[in-house]
């Protein structure tokens, strides 16, 4: 006689899923580590992670850190801490430090941040779910030595082959079933990444590093030589993008204006902008951070006449003196600046303008300032951000003399944010009446807010569209301009029915 007993039912797929070991992915800094964070959440993914939003609900915390400046760094460390608080108080298990102060800084991190549990390099990322699940079973990283890695690849673009280094960001799209999860679909685009944001803008790497030597600036050091991502790759994660509801494409990167050098075309970026924005469900493209030395005509035609692409140049001056942009390692004056901006203005009179600004760099006197100032004045741009200096561990203006006091950095900063602040409020103001595209991208009890296409994400202001009542999250929306705060607009809808753009 056989006895038979019933199994136990089957564990459902969302049991199943419980029952994987959980990842927060805690995202600093700037756009390209957005895209960074959201390849590594697709390894995670694929490694049997589960995904969840918040940290205190994670069994293992992964800060992707920023190392750019004093203010970011620190704000870095405080997140990491923050996030080991919770191994006191909530199922936390690890917490762990990756992105570019970990990159930069490595075993010293480590050392002087023992709440985190393992600091991991660029080089960690292919086998980050496995690095992850080893810290959390209590196995020791030792943290990597930082050196530059500019001298992993060859100093001539065109003889660079970074397929044998780690380029976060730059997933090889080909990658198998095994490498983008179980979830990556049987056809169409097959991207090692997951979208970690709802919203209907995401950026999109064009390339990683830099070549060129800026004085003040590090991130060459630990970001490494300008590498382009192939065209097709680009294109197919653009392709992916659009599947999941993704309405603005941001192309990100340390130097768009140098795309395509180390392929062999410098005009790549003017090839592949149509393509990008003829993708179906796409409705605009935005190029960020141009280096002006570097934009050529034929970009700026682009960037101006492409349909799809939006008339939008975030160019990094830094100053306007020619005597201060030499000891930057920069180029440029304020006549070459005002001509660029005329040839700009001259094809689209309504371009968005946006740059970034250094005051109080070593040697910097009243003269130089006053230059900047006026160039400001006369340049009339959307946005300007402004930094005031400070040394950079590792940086060639970190040694110079002639450096101003803080006092006097922090008075010249002051001085030169409100110049801006009132300039900025203005051009805003010189819109009232223009008719704006706006991507919506949050509502909230019959108010509409989100982008025109001068404004690019995060940093460039907002555009409240009143009486929205009927608009979604991704419409694309004509408004008229009514009135400004700073710069930000509000604007009505062409008609209550809320004309599409």
């Amino acid at each position: 006689m056989t006895t038979s007993t019933d199994p136990s039912p089957a564990p459902t797929a969302a049991a199943a899923d419980q029952t994987l070991m959980s990842v927060a992915v805690v995202t600093l800094g700037c756009a390209r580590n957005e895209v960074d964070s959201e390849e590594l959440a697709g390894r995670l993914e694929a490694g049997g992670f589960r995904l969840v939003a918040e940290p205190g609900d994670a069994d293992t915390v992964l800060v992707n850190t920023c190392g750019f400046v004093e203010a970011a760094k620190k704000d870095s460390v405080d997140t990491l801490l923050a996030a080991a608080d919770l191994k006191q108080h909530g199922k936390t298990q690890a917490v762990v430090a990756v992105g570019c102060l970990a990159e930069r800084y490595g075993k010293d991190l480590a050392e002087s941040l023992p709440e985190a549990d393992a600091v991991l390099g660029f080089d960690d990322y292919p086998d980050i779910a496995a690095k992850l699940r080893s810290i959390v079973a209590g196995e020791t990283h030792h943290a990597h030595t930082p050196s530059d890695r500019r001298r992993l690849l060859p100093i001539s673009p065109v003889d660079r082959d970074a397929s044998a280094i780690s380029m976060p960001g730059h997933a090889d799209n080909r990658a198998s079933t095994d490498e983008i999860g179980q979830g990556a679909p049987a056809t169409g685009p097959r991207v090692v990444r997951r979208r970690l944001d709802t919203g209907p803008m995401a950026p999109l790497k064009l390339a990683s590093g830099c070549d060129r030597r800026c004085s003040f600036c590090a991130i060459p050091s630990f970001r490494g030589s300008f590498v382009s991502r192939r065209p097709s790759d680009v294109l197919q994660e653009a392709q992916w993008l659009a599947t999941q509801d993704i309405k603005e494409l941001f192309l990100v990167s340390e130097n768009s204006t140098s795309y395509g050098k180390d392929l062999g075309d410098l005009r790549l970026l003017e090839t592949m902008l149509p393509e990008l924005a003829a993708i179906e469900g796409i409705a605009r493209v935005r190029v960020s951070y141009l280096q002006p030395a570097e934009t050529r005509p034929g970009l700026i035609e682009a960037i101006a006449d492409t349909p799809g692409v939006v008339p939008y140049f975030d160019l990094s001056f830094q100053h306007a003196s020619a005597t201060v942009l030499r000891r930057m390692r920069r180029f440029g004056d304020p006549d070459s600046f005002l001509d660029l901006l005329a040839r700009i203005r001259s094809l689209s009179p309504l371009a968005g303008v946006r740059s970034n600004v250094i005051v109080g760099f070593p040697g910097e006197t009243e003269e130089d300032l006053q230059t900047l100032c006026d160039f400001l004045e006369a340049a009339r741009m959307d946005v300007t951000g402004v930094f005031g200096y400070s040394d950079e561990d590792g940086t060639e203006a970190a040694t110079y003399e002639a450096k101003l006091d803080e006092d006097e950095v922090r008075a010249r900063t002051e001085h030169v944010t409100a110049l801006v602040e009132e300039l900025n409020s203005q051009r805003a103001e010189e819109r009232i009446g223009e008719i704006v595209s706006v991507l919506v991208e949050s509502t909230d009890d019959g108010v509409a807010e989100g982008r025109a296409e001068h404004q690019g994400p995060e940093v460039d202001g907002t555009t409240t569209i009143e009486a929205g009542g009927g608009l979604a999250i991704g419409d694309l929306v004509a408004a008229t301009v009514v009135a400004t705060d700073g710069v930000d607009l509000i604007a009505v809808p062409l008609s209550e029915s809320g004309d599409r753009a």
